[in-house]
């Protein structure tokens, strides 16, 4: 039997598998769901899931591409699809143009670090400063008011000046990831890492109170796939490229080749991320310094026991005379 004349023809769906990142789990497994293509590029597309509460995203790409966290990763080339296309997401697959897409396997986009020593740290700061110092990729707000207060409020412990900072960030600069945010990215997942690898709980604090500013009403900030990548970061979860400069800073890889793969993503997003996890690696060696100087204080000061601020330390003043 023939085609009937002026009969739509319907595309023959091809069917592969990919790893996808843990964040994405809730998405998958849950009833199917209409979404949209956000953006479209020859190694990934973004994807924009309608739900519930609030539109969530997805970036479906290739191999060459950089893993972000929010991603799944697929051997194949992604289908070329039109921006602002139909696509959809949930009962354990992803339909996209002709392609259906299946999870292979999982990955975690935020692995505990594990213990480290804050010597060992403190020993790659210097070097992790000299190597991004060099670099010809610069980061895209150096040299900007606001990046610089969110360094010194970070280096002095200043809770007020970190939050003022990273509030003036979001959203600053151009692209689908301003350079702002992806410098705060950068900073809360050396905090939050960092921090608990090392054992300083402060510098875990401000990674929540930090969180805690720059995701409230992200999407209405900056733009939808920055707004998804922040509040990843919020809660540590990073690209693989971000994690293996982690585990480099702590002693576990080469820490020259590891940031080499990191700066050299996209235009300055590379350098942004870099900036923002040298300016947390210092964060974390001074609040860890000044939790040591403090103890030292509590034990041998004047009264014989630790007060007030030798338990919570320098910021919660902050908070009481006017920061959030």
């Amino acid at each position: 039997m023939g085609t009937r004349p002026g009969a739509r023809r319907i595309p023959a769906r091809t069917y592969a598998t990919g790893a996808a990142s843990t964040v994405l789990r809730p998405l998958l497994e849950s009833p199917r769901r209409p979404a949209r293509v956000l953006a479209a590029f020859p190694a990934g597309v973004y994807l924009e899931v309608r739900t519930a509460l609030e539109p969530q995203v997805i970036a479906v790409v290739t191999g060459q591409a950089v893993r972000l966290p929010n991603a799944m990763v697929l051997a194949e080339p992604v289908p070329r699809v039109a921006v602002g296309g139909e696509a959809s997401v949930g009962d354990g697959s992803i339909e996209l143009g002709p392609l259906s897409l299946r999870v292979r396997r999982w990955w975690d986009p935020a692995p505990p670090l594990g213990p480290a020593d804050p010597v060992r740290l403190a020993r790659s700061l210097p070097l992790l400063a000299e190597l991004c110092d060099a670099s010809p990729r610069r980061p895209g707000l150096e040299g900007r008011d606001a990046a610089e207060l969110l360094a010194e409020g970070c280096a002095e412990a200043s809770l007020l000046r970190s939050l003022t900072a990273a509030e003036q960030l979001v959203g600053l600069g151009p692209g689908l990831t301003p350079s702002g945010d992806d410098m705060l990215a950068g900073l809360l997942v050396a905090l939050r890492h960092l921090g608990a690898a090392a054992g300083v709980g402060r510098a875990v604090w401000l990674a929540d109170w930090l969180a805690a500013a720059v995701t409230f009403d992200a999407r209405g900030r900056t733009t939808p796939i920055s707004a998804a990548l922040l509040l990843c970061a919020a809660r540590g979860e990073a690209g693989g490229e971000v994690l293996a400069v982690l585990r480099a800073l702590a002693g576990r890889q080469p820490l020259r080749p590891a940031l080499g793969r990191l700066l050299g993503i996209g235009h300055t997003s590379g350098a942004d991320l870099a900036w923002g996890l040298r300016i947390g690696l210092a964060a974390v060696l001074g609040l860890a310094e000044r939790a040591d100087r403090t103890g030292r204080t509590g034990r041998t000061g004047r009264t014989g026991r630790t007060g007030r601020t030798g338990r919570t330390g320098p910021m919660v003043a902050e908070v009481g005379a006017g920061g959030r």
